[in-house]
């Protein structure tokens, strides 16, 4: 029987069967087990765990981690709707937005709670709410991303405000009586542990000049292993172990003890999510060039290959003995729809040795929990969004969002 991560052939034919293909399946015991380890972080001083939504807001995965006790970490106006929908207490939402919010004042009467990735956004929070409390977003100075697309902290980052700024960012919240008792930083998706440490106590050092701070948000971007060779975050012995460490010293050297608080996305939800798709097609360029394998699936459904050169792993689900060489594509009209791109160059073919593939296979592309289903380019040649479903604990399949209908792809068109 072959397996592609928790998707064996048998679960694979059965999505096919009842749901067709493509088609995204989560794993309900892989994400109830990666959100109880991240629970487990080391924190001295009081620990909460937002998910970073964005990575896949399905109402049945948040869901999932709301009765696990989780809370929100949203990137707009409208996922904190999508998450007050999925049932989170207004208080265990925070919005951290690129955009200023259009919905501050709502947000704020309700009990959301708001993080400042700008001065102009702190300006904004202090005239709607003076006298309130708030969090602010400080780009410490230092980043780390397997690429600069996945960079969210340096000098080459937009987000949040550069730590040589602070003092202008505590003026003005003094202006408008407001307390900053929330630091938050976020350095991107890289998995080297010495560039959270160095962050960690870089970020430690501002919150020392920042006397209202009593929880430290060190964001997300902790990497997991999609594929093998790749390094994953250790979040709780390296990452937790060191940051526990850098929180009992602040404490000893500031006399302030710093609850914490982190928001992963990829961690939660990457490798307990794969795509069902089926070969549709099998092509060749002569003996220099290249053996195609084209699937019903591509950039509609998994975009993160050709936006950076993103690595999944691919699986045929067949136990035939004979393998080749070959690069897995999209069935969109467009070069760039390729899911074996060269590591970090998109325009870059890298085949893969695979099981020798044949038109109607099943294949499952791994590690598509986090940024696929959210970040898909749906309705790309007119192709509709595809279904997502639970594996549950007992093997059946619980329908999440049904395939969209031609009529749903064109239904706000105005004639």
């Amino acid at each position: 029987m072959t397996r592609a991560g928790f998707v064996t052939e048998a679960i694979a034919a059965k999505v096919r069967e009842q749901f067709g293909t493509p088609c995204y399946v989560y794993d309900r015991a892989g994400l109830e087990a990666a959100a109880r380890t991240a629970l487990a972080f080391p924190a001295p001083y009081g620990f909460t765990l937002r998910y970073a939504m964005k990575a896949n807001p399905s109402l049945g995965i948040l869901r999932l981690f709301r009765d696990l006790g989780l809370h929100i970490d949203a990137s707009s106006d409208y996922e904190v709707e999508r998450a007050l929908r999925a049932g989170f207490e207004p208080a265990r939402i925070q919005l951290t937005s690129q955009m200023p919010s259009r919905r501050l004042a709502e947000h704020v009467s309700r009990g959301v709670l708001f993080n400042a990735c700008s001065l102009h956004q702190l300006e904004q929070y202090g005239k709607t709410a003076p006298g309130g409390s708030v969090s602010v977003r400080v780009n410490a100075g230092l980043g780390s991303g397997g690429i600069n697309r996945t960079n969210t902290g340096g000098p080459a980052s937009s987000f949040g405000i550069w730590h040589e700024h602070l003092d202008e960012a505590l003026a003005i919240a003094k202006r408008h009586h407001v307390a900053i008792d929330r630091l938050h930083t976020h350095i991107g998706s890289g998995s080297d542990p010495e560039v959270w440490k160095r962050v960690a106590r870089m970020t430690l050092d501002i919150a020392a000049r920042m006397p209202d701070v009593t929880i430290m948000n060190m964001g997300g971007g902790y990497k997991v292993a999609r594929m093998d060779g790749e390094q994953a975050t250790d979040l709780t012995a390296d990452v937790g172990e060191h940051v526990r460490q850098e929180l009992i010293a602040f404490r000893e050297r500031e006399g302030r003890a710093l609850a914490m608080e982190i928001e992963p996305g990829t961690y939660l939800v990457a490798n307990n999510g794969a795509v069902v798709a089926t070969i549709i097609d099998v092509v060749d360029t002569g003996a220099d060039g290249y053996r195609f394998a084209k699937l019903d699936t591509g950039m509609t459904e998994v975009t993160r290959p050709s936006l950076y050169g993103a690595q999944h792993p691919i699986t045929v689900m067949t136990a035939r003995d004979q393998r080749e060489q070959v690069v897995f594509t999209g069935p969109c009209c467009e070069s760039g729809d390729i899911l074996t791109p060269a590591p970090g160059d998109p325009e870059a073919l890298a085949p893969r040795l695979v099981t020798a593939p044949q038109i109607g296979d099943l294949v499952v592309v791994g590690g598509a929990g986090a940024y696929c289903a959210a970040m898909s380019t749906i309705n790309y040649n007119s192709y509709p969004q595809a279904p997502e479903a639970m594996l549950e604990r007992d093997g059946s399949l619980t329908l999440l969002r049904r395939r969209q209908s031609l009529e749903q792809v064109w239904q706000n068109e105005v004639v």
